[in-house]
Order: C-alpha cells, then structure tokens, then sequence
C-alpha cells in the first residue's frame, strides 16, 4: 500500500485541480498512464439531500509508464456533466481522498471517495441527472515534487446517476379507532431541490399506503395514491385490526425512494 502523494484531503485535490501548486506547463499530453475498471459507489446512483455531505466510494485500476513509480502520479476521479471534462476537474464532483496499493512497479488498485457538498456542489436540481466519469492524471519527473511534466482527464470511464434525495411522512387518524371505522390517512411527499436548498413537494408521484399488524414483520400495500400538486397524500381505509400505516414509494431517474415510519393504531 502507498499512501504518499495521493492520499489527500479535498482542499489539496482542488488546489491540484485549479493548478495552483507551482510546475512546469504541460498541459493536454499524454501521461502514459491507463485506468480502468472504474467503479463509482458500489455501481449505485448517489442519493443526496439538501445539507447532508457525501463521501460516496470510487475504485480502479491503474498502471503507469516504466522509469516512474506509483509516486510520480496523481490521478483524482471526479464527475462532470454539462461541461468539458477539464472544466469538470475545477467545479464538478471531485475527489475525498484516494490511495493506492501497488500490486506490481507499474501498476496499482485505487480506492477513495469523491466528496459531496450539496450546498457547493450542486446548484440546482438540473443536476439530479448522469454525471460521466473522469480521472485527472499528473505525471511528474520520477522524484520531483514539483515538476510536472505531463497532464490529461481520462474520459470515456462510465457515467453515474446522481439523484434528489426524497422523504415521506404519514398520519393515521383518529387515534385510537373504533374498530370497522373510517380511518384517514394522510402524508406528505418531498425531495430536495438543492437550489433552494430545501425539500419541497413532489406533486403527482404514486405512493403506496401499506399496513402492517401488529405482532408481525411484514408490510402490504393496501392502495395506491397519486400526491397532489403539493406533495400532499391522502385517503380513507377501514380500521379492523391494530398496526402500522406507512406511504412508500420507489427510486425515479432523478428522485430516490422514500418511506415513512409506520404509525401505530390503535383499534378498539
């Protein structure tokens, strides 16, 4: 394992990024180096709300010219849509940390986490879309600190999508019930819209109201509702038997799932 050059925090890969380390001009050539096997979050999309930092995981495989060691390289995966993948280096979705772990002198496995603050990151909910993959290559004379002598983005490594966090809340009432009475249920559908930096509501989406009793595991769609133009759900069932009423709803390109924490019951 080495955890020299590259294993940084964010506040230096963005100083790499914007070029403010001191080094020769060589931008645009041809560093020698391949990655491949590019793999960002487990191959899942990133799901991130309104205030909450992400660290979502990145791997790859990564070898390098003969005459250089894994310490004359930098490579920093980062994410860009919309944009060049140069530009992407400077504002996109950039790297935590990463470290390698040389397996032969030209070669390494990579692993690291690219980092995500959604109130610098993303700034509004176009970005709730397919960001394509890139890794920023430095490769610098064999020793040197601070000589650079060759730089590229290495494109064409997959894409992955990146998505509104989403929330769902739920309300059973009368509490407690008569039991074979009407009981409504209501709730609210949201998601984060990182513009405003607040969650809203997510009109016209299908949630699913389910039931399940008490003294057991499992839960059962009873009905599906259509939210209203503000997110809000509700619906009216008939109350025979104690348990637990929770909205659910699945993962959209853009949106990820949600479901609410069932509310009790009480039948009488």
């Amino acid at each position: 394992m080495r955890t020299g050059r590259s294993t940084l925090t964010a506040a230096l890969t963005g100083a790499l990024a914007l070029g403010v380390l001191t080094a020769s001009p060589a931008e645009a050539a041809d560093t020698g180096v391949t990655v491949t096997n590019v793999v960002v979050n487990k191959g899942k999309p990133i799901i991130v709300g309104i205030t909450e930092e992400k660290e979502p995981g990145v791997t790859f495989r990564m070898t390098w010219p003969a005459g250089y060691t894994s310490g004359d390289i930098t490579a920093f995966p980062h994410l860009y849509h919309e944009t060049t993948a140069a530009k992407g280096a400077e504002t996109g979705i950039r790297t935590g940390y990463v470290t390698y772990y040389d397996d032969t002198p030209r070669s390494a496995n990579v692993e690291g986490v690219l980092y995500i603050d959604p109130r610098w990151t993303l700034d509004s909910t176009k970005d709730a879309t397919t960001w394509k993959i890139a890794v920023n290559v430095r490769r610098w004379a064999h020793g040197s600190e601070t000589k650079l002598e060759a730089e590229e983005n290495l494109t064409g490594l997959g894409t992955v999508q990146v998505k509104r966090a989403a929330r769902a809340t739920v309300n059973a009432s009368p509490e407690p019930v008569a039991k074979n009475k009407t009981l409504t249920v209501t709730g609210k559908l949201t998601r984060a819209d990182w513009g405003r930096e607040a969650y809203v509501g997510y009109p016209d989406k299908l949630a699913k109201l389910q039931f399940r009793k008490a003294g057991t595991s499992t839960y059962t769609t009873v009905k599906t509702v259509r939210a209203n133009s503000t997110g809000s759900l509700k619906t009216t069932v008939t109350a025979t038997t104690d348990g637990y009423w929770r909205w659910t709803f699945g993962e959209t390109a853009t949106t990820g799932g949600a479901t609410a924490a069932g509310d009790y019951v009480d039948v009488q």
